[in-house]
């Protein structure tokens, strides 16, 4: 890999009707960007302000139909950076995060990895849900997306990038990077993802229907039925 200053992250963050988010996620960003990283906003069809929100913070806004692995899909195929990082829309990254990604695959030797994640939220339970999240990803070399998946540009576009499926899309690109790259690094610093999703449907009940999900996907049911069951 080349000197440090020389190599450029893009940042590919896929989203949909994020307003509210938006800038408050985007705003720790600006210290990459001010070190030569590029920030790819890939907007599925937002009906709420968040393009517009989103515009003076990132450095190129594309828009397609809605579906994550397509949307990140048309990220990768324009980022001019060295190494891409996917961030979601509702997860918070330390500003210099960019510099620990680039020392952790210096030293690495493998061209992938995650960052570990907490959860938004003060409830005890989600205490131990991110801790659980973090030893499963490192011990089974599997990364699911709101753990901030970064990779060698080319090692992605010569994978293919994401199979565009309608779930399970980064457990599908997780499994061939460790195929053909072996396991992930595991960064220790962590991102703040958002904790909605269990705080909604309720914490436990939506920790059974991931596992659930995930089982039924590696015992080979189809990620559309999946999806049904996930929404």
């Amino acid at each position: 890999m080349r000197g440090r200053a020389e190599i450029m992250i893009s940042i590919v963050m896929p989203c949909l009707d994020e307003a509210q988010n938006i800038i408050s996620v985007l705003e720790p960003l600006q210290a990459m960007r001010a070190r030569g990283h590029e920030v790819i906003l890939v907007d599925g069809g937002s009906r709420d302000q968040t393009p517009d929100l989103a515009r003076p913070l990132v450095d190129l806004i594309l828009e397609t139909t809605a579906g994550r692995a397509r949307q990140m899909n048309a990220g990768l195929a324009r980022a001019r950076g060295d190494i891409v990082w996917f961030l979601h829309a509702d997860t918070l990254a330390p500003p210099d995060m960019d510099c620990r990604i680039m020392e952790c695959l210096e030293a690495g030797g493998r061209p992938w990895g995650h960052c570990r994640v907490r959860l938004s939220g003060s409830h005890p339970s989600l205490r131990i849900i991110e801790t659980f999240m973090n030893r499963r990803s490192c011990l089974t070399g599997i990364a699911t997306g709101d753990q901030g998946i970064f990779a060698i540009r080319t090692t992605l576009l010569e994978l293919g990038g994401y199979d565009e499926i309608p779930l399970m899309e980064d457990i599908a690109l997780s499994r061939r990077l460790k195929k053909f790259c072996g396991p992930p690094l595991c960064l220790s610093r962590h991102l703040v993802t958002s904790a909605r999703r269990w705080e909604d449907h309720g914490i436990w009940r939506t920790v059974l229907l991931m596992w659930q999900l995930r089982l039924a996907y590696f015992l080979g049911a189809d990620p559309e039925k999946l999806a049904a069951l996930y929404r």
